[in-house]
């Protein structure tokens, strides 16, 4: 059984910055590519950021390119988004996802497990 967990969420103002973490158990990490997709209310969720299986590839998102950062340590089976220069658009729920492939999709369709989700609000 695959589980997803994922903290660090909170309230931060607008320029500030959070880190955001998702452990994961259940399956060969290293194997699989991993996303950080984001919804907020009355809207879809959407693809923020992917992480391949090595950590070699990184696709993000226009709206977050520069200013988010994605991560994997596979030793810990843990994958982080370091969000910084936030901006009241940001806020979402942020779910990390895991691909059922080494290199990660921008389609939500494509990825197999998720998380519960972390609550990022960003104040003006």
């Amino acid at each position: 059984q695959v589980q997803l967990a994922e903290s660090g969420g909170g309230l931060v103002q607008t320029g500030g910055s959070l880190r955001l973490s998702c452990a994961a158990s259940g399956r060969i990490f290293s194997n699989y590519a991993m996303g950080w997709f984001r919804q907020a209310p009355g809207k879809e969720r959407d693809f923020v950021a992917g992480v391949s299986g090595n950590g070699a590839y990184t696709p993000y998102a226009d709206s977050v390119k520069g200013r988010f950062t994605i991560s994997r340590d596979n030793a810990k089976n843990t994958v982080y988004l370091q969000m910084n220069s936030l901006k009241p658009e940001d806020t979402a729920i942020y779910y990390c996802a895991m691909d059922d492939d080494s290199r990660p999709s921008r389609r939500k369709d494509d990825y197999v497990y998720w998380g519960q989700g972390t609550q990022v609000t960003v104040s003006s």
